[in-house]
């Protein structure tokens, strides 16, 4: 089966990780919306993990085109990359969107995806670097 995600190990430290994956996501013309620190919102409910920030990016024209194509694609929107560590290593990981049409068969979003994924694929790779 063909795989749903894309993870890379960068030797940068997870805030600097952090820090190239949100200014790579401008400079590709998406835009950060928000950053969700995974690691302090479980700590504050008591629960330890290494950490974990999830950053939401999104770029309007490429939304407002599957949103047209089909509502339901709101449920895989915006677009997901996790910087983590695990085991003292540090990582970015990302959903491909080219998996999508695997869960919306019927939306006509392929073509879509495709241009989406080359770019989020860009920043994870150049974040790494």
């Amino acid at each position: 089966m063909t795989p749903i995600e894309y993870t890379v190990e960068t030797y940068k430290s997870f805030d600097d990780a952090v820090k190239a994956v949100e200014e790579k996501t401008i400079a590709k013309g998406f835009g950060v919306l928000h950053t969700h620190d995974v690691t302090a919102t479980l700590g504050a409910k008591g629960f330890h993990r290494e950490p974990l920030k999830i950053i939401e990016l999104c770029n309007a024209r490429y939304a407002n085109e599957a949103l047209q194509k089909d509502i339901h694609l709101a449920l895989m929107l915006p677009c997901p990359i996790s910087v983590y560590k695990e085991h003292g290593r540090t990582f970015i990981s990302t959903f491909l969107p080219t998996a999508i049409p695997r869960f919306f068969p019927a939306a006509g979003v392929e073509s879509l995806a495709a241009e989406v994924e080359k770019v989020v694929l860009e920043i994870v790779n150049q974040a790494k670097e």
